[in-house]
């Protein structure tokens, strides 16, 4: 995560130069840069533009990959128009592997939440990410909204290649999917291995079963 940039800290504001610094690039290099590497993430909390369609959130995504050139945009070049058919084509085709192909003209708002949550990762995709981050993704999902959620990121994996980075508290969901999970207990690391290693720590049980609930079990 430091990688992607760290939080502003007192010292910035302390230090002008080092605030400008810092400043100018959460608003105009680092989000940017990020998202040309090949990142991509979604948030805890749902972050659609609402009062947008659901197609018009995932060509939204694709800006930096249309043609921007001014003029071509205002004499509706050749190259433009096939930039914006590209775009529309890419945003159906993930609304498709969503299943909101459906959703495509409604307002985001008005989707139910487990469509709006599988809206914001859809969106992200549309950047063509080689990795994605997904802060707790479950959030407020049924347990049936989740099964299907979790056959959806194993398919991102599995059939697209793409690395995902997981947040996450629900630990079906972590260990159907994951390779190698680091567990974190009030931000110290206290497990860190593949699902089996991990589901069986001393540490991990008593951080998430208490301490006495451990001891009776192996009493």
């Amino acid at each position: 995560i430091n990688i992607l940039g760290q939080p502003f800290k007192a010292g910035d504001f302390i230090n002008p130069t080092a605030f400008a610094d810092r400043l100018y690039y959460k608003m105009f290099g680092g989000t940017h840069r990020v998202t040309r590497v090949g990142v991509a993430r979604t948030f805890q909390n749902v972050r659609l533009f609402k009062e947008m369609t659901a197609i018009e959130n995932l060509l939204v995504a694709q800006h930096l990959q249309l043609n921007r050139n001014l003029l071509a945009g205002l004499l509706r070049t050749a190259a433009y128009l096939q930039s914006e058919r590209n775009a529309l084509e890419r945003a159906y085709a993930w609304l498709k592997v969503f299943g909101l192909a459906e959703d495509a003209n409604r307002l985001a708002g008005e989707l139910p939440y487990g469509h709006q949550r599988r809206l914001e990762i859809a969106r992200a995709m549309c950047t063509g990410p080689r990795l994605l981050c997904l802060d707790e993704p479950a959030a407020g999902l049924n347990p049936r909204e989740t099964v299907e959620l979790s056959a959806l990121i194993r398919q991102l994996r599995d059939e697209y290649g793409v690395t995902i980075l997981l947040i996450e508290h629900d630990m079906s969901l972590v260990m159907d999917l994951s390779e190698h999970i680091v567990v974190l207990d009030y931000g110290e690391v206290i497990a860190d291995g593949d699902p089996q290693t991990v589901a069986h720590h001393p540490a991990v049980l008593a951080a998430y079963l208490g301490t006495e609930a451990v001891n009776d079990d192996e009493s």
